[in-house]
């Protein structure tokens, strides 16, 4: 993708520069995904961060040789800050998204984007004007994006249904003292939230949106170990989650999510049509992992297919940091061209509105239209 007219916000020049909310020196998902996904990609650079604390913060940017400022605030008024990043924890990010969102300064939040539906539109309201994406980045991973164009291009003919079998590993099996606030359903970062809603994203940009939902949750480990201590820690987050329901032209889906097994995380994914299958896997999170893709026309066995040239760009990277790196190359020309590749804020919410049909379809027992 080009970087063609990119302008920083007051710079002059032609990278956008990137601060960044919760990039810390001892490590985590910021240094891991965003920092080298940054440096990978022409025409973004990291300019600047906000920390928990001053000490913190102070470290930070000794670690990584740019500014480190006391708040979100002031990290999204500097003027070499082009776009703010939230790359917290989800119960943290109200709060420094409408803080960012002050300044009018473009805003990537991570998805989970909020801790439920209410939250998501109040953030989502406040951003009216205002340039937003969400982290929901396996749309713009180039399996997805050519898996997508097959489908367009009618390889599967009219697509009958779809079906996804999921598995995570977490959300069962021990777990830190870091993560556990992952097992609280009131906090946001769940099985649901997380693993089945970055997937259902990215399966959506393929077949379209869910109309209706009919579901089943459980959560079948109510106990969980805390890492080695010998203790164990409740857990209300679902670890069951069975969802069907049609898509637009009446094609089913159906989804069933499964975590804390014992063989590891996995997923896949078919796409059955009047005139072929298409059969996506990945050994982990499918937004993190890389995919394989098996296809057949009507009659044939399944056989991988490769990736044509022309999709991905980043081929060297592997895991979060190729997943990143298209997502900030997507939002560096969505700034530039004025173009809508990226999910903002608005999609966050109608994913949002999508966990909450599930939940309540499942409470209810009843079919929910979205």
């Amino acid at each position: 993708m080009s970087t063609t007219g990119i302008v920083g916000r007051n710079s002059g020049t032609r990278s956008l520069g990137i601060g960044i909310v919760g990039l810390s020196a001892a490590g985590g998902w910021a240094a891991a995904g965003h920092v080298p996904a940054l440096q990978a990609v022409d025409g973004v650079e990291l300019r600047g961060l906000a920390a928990s604390s001053a000490a913190s913060g102070h470290a930070a940017g000794m670690a990584y040789g740019v500014p480190a400022y006391t708040s979100v605030e002031q990290l999204a008024a500097a003027d070499d800050i082009d776009m703010v990043v939230i790359a917290v924890k989800v119960p943290a990010h109200r709060e420094l998204v409408l803080s960012a969102l002050n300044a009018e300064v473009p805003v990537l939040c991570e998805w989970p984007f909020a801790k439920n539906l209410p939250e998501a539109e109040e953030m989502a309201g406040a951003a009216v004007g205002i340039r937003t994406f969400v982290g929901l980045q396996g749309r713009t991973l180039p399996t997805v994006r050519w898996v997508a164009d097959l489908v367009a291009g009618g390889y599967v003919g009219e697509v009958l249904s779809t079906t996804i079998v999921m598995a995570s590993d977490e959300w069962g099996n021990p777990i830190s003292e870091r993560e556990r606030y992952t097992l609280d359903r009131k906090l946001g970062a769940t099985m649901l939230a997380i693993a089945f809603g970055h997937a259902i994203d990215l399966v959506s940009s393929v077949v379209g949106e869910l109309r209706e939902v009919v579901a089943t949750t459980a959560t079948r480990h109510p106990r969980v170990a805390l890492g080695r201590t010998g203790q164990t820690v409740s857990m209300t987050a679902f670890d069951q989650i069975a969802v069907s329901g049609t898509l637009p032209g009446g094609a089913v889906l159906s989804v069933h999510h499964r975590g804390g097994v014992a063989s590891g995380a996995a997923f896949t994914w078919a796409i059955d049509g009047t005139e072929g299958t298409l059969e996506i896997s990945a050994p982990g999170h499918p937004h993190l992992s890389p995919l394989t893709v098996r296809g057949a026309k009507r009659g044939a066995r399944p056989a991988e297919m490769a990736l044509p040239d022309g999709y991905d760009d980043y081929a060297s990277l592997g895991g979060p940091i190729h997943s990143l790196a298209h997502a900030y190359d997507a939002i560096r020309d969505d700034l530039s061209r004025g173009d809508a590749v990226v999910p903002d804020f608005d999609h966050a919410v109608r994913r949002h509105r999508l966990l909450d049909a599930i939940v309540r379809a499942a409470t209810t027992g009843r079919r929910v239209s979205l």
